[in-house]
């Protein structure tokens, strides 16, 4: 009985550890974010039709993050603590700047209109 309460602990121990070191990865593009940048203002913060927005993300991001935004695969749920505490300015700046070495392209070619519209879908997911 002792043996299998080690095994327990054990397998508790690497379940927690995957779990925090997921987390870190998938936030891990947030200290990268320039000051001046983290702290921008969605001009479409207030803006109730978000309508652009989720047709932008159905077009350009469903395909790696699912429909609704779930995750697919090795790619992440966009219903995350890191995406919903991220400030619109962070969202901003990663959809510009991208995350090449997770496999998150930048979407510099999108107008930066469209990209604060995304980020606007994006906090309508919470």
């Amino acid at each position: 009985m002792q043996r299998f309460h080690r095994l327990v602990s054990f397998a508790c121990i690497i379940a927690c550890a995957t779990l925090i070191a997921g987390a870190a990865v998938e936030g891990s593009w947030l200290p990268k974010v320039p000051e001046k940048e983290r702290f921008r203002a969605n001009p479409y913060e207030n803006d109730n039709d978000v309508v652009v927005g989720k047709k932008l993300f159905q077009q350009h991001c469903a395909s790696c993050h699912g429909a609704t935004a779930e995750g697919k695969g090795k790619r992440p749920n966009l219903h995350s603590d890191t995406i919903r505490n991220a400030k619109p300015g962070e969202l901003q700046w990663l959809l510009t700047n991208g995350y090449l070495s997770k496999g998150m392209p930048s979407w510099s070619r999108l107008p930066e209109q469209q990209r604060w519209q995304l980020v606007t879908y994006l906090k309508t997911l919470q």
